[in-house]
Parts: C-alpha cells; sequence; structure tokens
C-alpha cells in the first residue's frame, strides 16, 4: 500500500526561473523549464508565490481578484496528507506538510516562538526552520515575520535573494496549497508577512489567502486581533480605499472596546493609525478607545505606551490630554527600558502635544548622562529638542550631551548637530566645555558646510549668537546672494521668522563684531520688527504683569505721559516701556524728541521669558537686552519672580523706585 501511495507522488524536476528586470512595472512572467533529473521530495520547492516576487515593492491589489494566468502553479496530484501544520523532517531541504492532527502543544510553540526572536539575522531563522519537527501555521507565519524583520529595508528589501531559500519557498507552497485549512490567525498573520516581503499581489499565494481571508471575513467570526491584522494587510496591499479594510472597521466598530484585552486596544489604535487622513470618520470609536485607555495605562509596557502615544500623534487627538497626561506618568517609570526608537516617539507626542512632565524630566535627567555616549544620535537629538521646545533647562543633561558632541558629532547629521545646538541657544546655556563644544562646532561647519541645508545652517548660526560665539567666517557664505536664492527655493519663499533670523545675524556682527568686513545683508530680507507672530524672536510682554507695572509707573512719576508702551526701536527691538530723561537728570514726557540724554528701556519679563523650570533668561531675551545696551539703552528688568512678591502699591512703586532710580531720592507729588 505504502509502495503505491509513494508512486502516486507527482515526480519533481529542478527549476530555473527567468524574470523580467526588477523595474518593469507589471508582474514578471516567468519562464519554468524542468531538468530531465528527477527527485522523490514530498514538496516543491519551487511555487508560484516564489516566482511571483517583485523586487521593488507591493503593487495596489484590485478587488476583482482577476488571477494573471502566468502565474498559476503546476499542476500536481493532491497530497496524500491533510494538514494544518508544517512538518520539517531533518534533511539538506525543508519538507513541510501540514496536518489536523499532532499540532505542536502550547509549551512546543511557545518556546519556538522564543527561539524565533533570539535569531539575529534570515539564516538563523532558516536554520532553526530545519531543526524542528513539526510548525503550526502560526508558526510558520511568525518564521515569515521574522524574516522580514530583517530583510525590510524602506520600501523594499535589503536582499530580494533570501526569499529563494528553500525554507520560504516551502512554506509558501504549503501555505498556498492549503490555504482553506489554516486557523484563522495563522491565515490572517500570513498574509501580513506577505505584504512585509512584498510578495506580488497577483501571485496564487497571495490571491488565495485573500479569498480565504474574506471568506472568513464575510463569516463575522474573527476576533479583533485576527482583524486588526487582517486590516493592516489590506492597508498595505491597496491602501485606505481598500474594500475589506471597511468590512474589517465596520465589524470593530460593532464591538465595545471596554471590553478590549491591552494587546487587543494596542492593534485597533495601530490600525486607525494607518488609516490616517480621514478625520472625524472613527471619532466616536476613538473616543471610547481613549475613554478605555485611560483605565488600562497602569499596565502598559514600554512598547504599549510608546505606541499610544505614537498613534495619538498620527491621529492628531489633541481632544485626548487625559490620556496622554496618563501615558506619560506611565512613561516615568519606563523611561530606562525604551528603546531609542520608542523614547524617540515618546519625546515627538509630547512635544506635539504641549505637555512635559516634572517627574518624566527628572526620570530622563537620571538616564541620558548614562546613555550620552552610546544612545543613537538621533534620541540625543531629539532629547535636546524637546528640552529647547518646552523651554527645560538640565544642566546635568545639557553637560553630559555637550561633552558627548565633542567625541561623537562626526557621526551625526547636520540636522541633528543643529538640533543640539540650538537648544543650548534657546536656553541661552554655556557648558563647562564651552570652548571644546563650538570649536567641534566651527570644525563641522568647515568641512561640511555644502552638506548643510539652508534652512538648518541658519537656525545653527542663529544659535550661536545667542550665547555669543559669533561664526564670522561663515556669515560672508549666508550673506551672499548664493544662499539667500538657496534659501527661497527650499521654502519657495522665506518666511517672516528666517528673515528674523537673517537681520538678528546681521544686527549682531554689526554691534558685536566691528571687524567684520564681509558682504552685508541686503535691505529686502531685513525686517523692521522681531515681534512677529508666530515665528518671533521677542516673547510679547505678560499684560497682566505689565498692567501691575503701568499702575507703579504712574504713581512713581506722576503722569502716564511720561513713560511710553510698546515702543518700536528702529534696531527692530519692541521696548515693553520707554523713559526718556535730560542731561540732568530729570523725566521727559513719552513724545519729547529734542535733547534726550538717556534712555532707559524697561524689560517686563513674564515667566515665559524664563526657562520653565529655572530663572535662567531665555536666549532670544539675553541677545536682545545685549544688544540695547550696545544702543546706548540703560536697560532695567523687571522679573516677574521679584515683582508678584510684592503685596501692595507702596511697595510695588519703591520697588521700581530702587530699579529705575537707584541713585535719587523719592518723588513726592
Amino acid at each position: 500500500m505504502a509502495l503505491k501511495l509513494i508512486q502516486r507522488l507527482p515526480l519533481l524536476g529542478h527549476f530555473r526561473i527567468h524574470c523580467r528586470p526588477a523595474g518593469c512595472f507589471r508582474p514578471s512572467r516567468l519562464q519554468i523549464t524542468s531538468n530531465a533529473v528527477q527527485s522523490t521530495r514530498v514538496a516543491c520547492l519551487c511555487t508560484s508565490a516564489s516566482r511571483c516576487i517583485r523586487i521593488q515593492g507591493c503593487l495596489k491589489f484590485q478587488p476583482d481578484f482577476r488571477i494573471n494566468r502566468s502565474l498559476t502553479t503546476i499542476v500536481r496530484e493532491p497530497s496524500f496528507v491533510a494538514s494544518s501544520s508544517v512538518g520539517l523532517h531533518r534533511d539538506s531541504v525543508p519538507r513541510f506538510c501540514l496536518t489536523l492532527l499532532h499540532r505542536p502543544t502550547a509549551e512546543e510553540e511557545h518556546s519556538f516562538l522564543q527561539r524565533l526572536e533570539t535569531c539575529s539575522s534570515s539564516k538563523k531563522v532558516f536554520k532553526l526552520l530545519c531543526s524542528v519537527e513539526i510548525l503550526s501555521d502560526t508558526m510558520a507565519a511568525a518564521a515569515l515575520h521574522r524574516v522580514a524583520d530583517w530583510e525590510q529595508e524602506g520600501k523594499a528589501l535589503r536582499d530580494p535573494a533570501v526569499l529563494e531559500e528553500d525554507a520560504i519557498r516551502a512554506l509558501c507552497y504549503q501555505l498556498e496549497q492549503d490555504s482553506g485549512r489554516l486557523t484563522d490567525a495563522g491565515l490572517v498573520s500570513a498574509l501580513l508577512a506577505c505584504t512585509r516581503l512584498y510578495l506580488d499581489p497577483w501571485s496564487t499565494l497571495m490571491v488565495r489567502l485573500v479569498t480565504e481571508s474574506q471568506l472568513r471575513l464575510d463569516r463575522g467570526e474573527m476576533t479583533v486581533d485576527q482583524l486588526c491584522t487582517l486590516g493592516q494587510a489590506m492597508l498595505a496591499m491597496q491602501g485606505p480605499e481598500c474594500v475589506m479594510l471597511q468590512q474589517v472597521m465596520e465589524q470593530i466598530q460593532r464591538q465595545q472596546p471596554a471590553q478590549w484585552s491591552l494587546a487587543e486596544l494596542a492593534s485597533v489604535y495601530r490600525l486607525l493609525q494607518g488609516c490616517a487622513g480621514e478625520d472625524g470618520k472613527y471619532r466616536d470609536l476613538l473616543n471610547c478607545m481613549h475613554t478605555h485607555a485611560v483605565t488600562v495605562t497602569s499596565h502598559m509596557d514600554p512598547t504599549a505606551v510608546s505606541g499610544l502615544l505614537s498613534a495619538l500623534v498620527t491621529l492628531n487627538q489633541m481632544q485626548a490630554m487625559p490620556l496622554v497626561i496618563s501615558l506619560c506618568k506611565q512613561s516615568v517609570r519606563h523611561v530606562p527600558h525604551f528603546t531609542d526608537e520608542e523614547l524617540n516617539h515618546v519625546l515627538c507626542a509630547l512635544m506635539h502635544f504641549g505637555h512635559s512632565d516634572h517627574y518624566f524630566v527628572e526620570a530622563i535627567e537620571r538616564y541620558i548622562p548614562t546613555v550620552a555616549f552610546t544612545s543613537h544620535p538621533e534620541t540625543i537629538s531629539k532629547v535636546m529638542q524637546f528640552l529647547g521646545r518646552r523651554r527645560i533647562l538640565s544642566p546635568t543633561i545639557f553637560d553630559a550631551v555637550a561633552e558627548s558632541f565633542v567625541y561623537r558629532a562626526d557621526e551625526y547629521t547636520t540636522s541633528q548637530v543643529a538640533r543640539q545646538i540650538a537648544a543650548f541657544g534657546k536656553l541661552g546655556y554655556l557648558p563647562p566645555n564651552a570652548a571644546k563644544l563650538f570649536s567641534k562646532v566651527e570644525t563641522i561647519l568647515r568641512t561640511r558646510f555644502s552638506h548643510f541645508q539652508p534652512r538648518t545652517l541658519l537656525n545653527l548660526l542663529h544659535a550661536c549668537i545667542l550665547v555669543e560665539r559669533f561664526p564670522v567666517n561663515f556669515v560672508s557664505k549666508v550673506f551672499n546672494s548664493y544662499f539667500l536664492q538657496q534659501l527661497q527655493e527650499q521654502d519657495m519663499r522665506v518666511n517672516r521668522g528666517m528673515l528674523a533670523q537673517l537681520t538678528q545675524l546681521y544686527m549682531t556682527m554689526t554691534l558685536e563684531c566691528p571687524f567684520y568686513e564681509g558682504p552685508k545683508l541686503p535691505s529686502k530680507y531685513r525686517v523692521k520688527s522681531f515681534l512677529l507672530f508666530g515665528g518671533s524672536l521677542e516673547t510679547p510682554v505678560n499684560q497682566h504683569l505689565y498692567n501691575l507695572v503701568k499702575i507703579g509707573l504712574v504713581d512713581l512719576l506722576g503722569d502716564r505721559l511720561y513713560f511710553a508702551s510698546k515702543v518700536l526701536t528702529p534696531y527692530c527691538y519692541t521696548l515693553d516701556v520707554e523713559i526718556k530723561l535730560d542731561e540732568e537728570g530729570y523725566v521727559l514726557p513719552a513724545r519729547h524728541t529734542d535733547n534726550v540724554y538717556k534712555r532707559i528701556a524697561l524689560c517686563i519679563d513674564g515667566q515665559k521669558r524664563f526657562a520653565s523650570n529655572t530663572k535662567q533668561l531665555l536666549g532670544i531675551e539675553v541677545i536682545k537686552q545685549r544688544h540695547l545696551r550696545l544702543l546706548e539703552y540703560e536697560v532695567v528688568q523687571i522679573p516677574f519672580y521679584e515683582f508678584e512678591k510684592l503685596q501692595s502699591k507702596a511697595g510695588m512703586v519703591e520697588y521700581l523706585h530702587k530699579k529705575i532710580f537707584p541713585h535719587t531720592y523719592r518723588l513726592s507729588w
């Protein structure tokens, strides 16, 4: 009997595959030729799936499921084994067979998945596949996913030849032949793995998996996790407009998010993140998910916290601030355990939603100094960008980053260099090794000047002048017509924020570097005021603090006409309050223009002009006061933390008198 069964097996030969060049748009027609050499192997290693691989990426799959006849499989007699597991025989070539009987135990499957996670290359995955006796369909799909983890690079595979490996081809063959016998979980996972490996959606394997998935979807019996996996696969194949994806979302919307597990909740967020762009379409579902997510954030691991925050950013869920705050609190305990990519997602989300937590800042203050020399450059840059955006001055982090910058800057991109230095400029902070730090910056500018994008270069040079580091050797290259033309081409037109930076750079060369003899900034690129909407180099005065100071000044000077408010100077800066004195020290009316001997500029500095956690004045305010002094203004600073302590009007007047006229007696009106 056994002999008769063996004799019924088809004779299989070795095949050679000939494809069109990878640049062809249509799927390559494949010519298959067989040698005369016969083989007794159970599974054919040259399947239609492997013959239809597209190197350049996955084509969009059309909903009518028309099968390209050139991609059909070779006709084979039915196998005598019916299965839903994959059996691997220890041999030079993997041999697979599926059976509903004798599936691997839960312990065996768990052990295999653990070993799969330790595989550090595709070759080790193939070696693992050849070492096991039996694979379930979910194990086979997991193996394909692991290969994709190592081989995916952008929108293609790093080495497309990996799909010619015997193990991959044998797995694809069995999945194709027995798609109807796969479990729901194995089916959708295998389909998603095939999209990640960029298999041609017109191949028989993909058509059969999609068709079978449609049949299972129509039954309405898939779990939330399985629906999400199927949705991700269809999103990759056809995009957000896919009919099957819409059917998946309809079934998900009929579920109750409050009953979902943490894994299911994360899966739906990932799927919705991929469908982003349809604003408001899933608003009710998202609101229910946010409500449920707040209650389970305390159980989320680093991957879940990072993934959820990333999804909220993509979906722009500004109304979900309670969830963002809760996730930020949970991330505090995970800071040392985040991967570089996960920490980047967390920091991007906190910047996007404009939130920072005192305990989170303390956590990264403990963590970043320990990894400043080993973390990915983008992670360090993102940390500095976060601190700058949130106006958080952390000398511990800034000093550690400055130290690592000197040794690691050569491996940084120009954008990473600019973002790190920009944080020092924004907070107006100089680290202990400032000389070495800016010497390294100068070296990078000298050796890689042409690598900088115009806007990136402008941000870097502007950050330098905020902390009194003057890039005289490079300003002449910025003020020439070629650079300005490049800057305009990059942004179509130079926005007012960049014009303000150029103007302040020019003023710095004029006021602080009188020895500079390079080209000047053309007048058409200069602004008249730094107090610009949306891209200001000055912080508007706090209105409440200004009103209190104004009351005190009226009492001190005797009348409102003796001082002017919000005065725009010919040098682009706006004075909060200006007081004019004659040669004998008497106060002149604000409108008086003759015989003005001294001008006093009052800087009424509210909280937004300082770092959010210290009394350190921001770089843009430091340079303003520095330039005003060079322009012969007497600068009087009135910081909020001093003025708000005053309890009475008399106390305010006395404070202003000592600040503005420290060497005169109090006048009585």
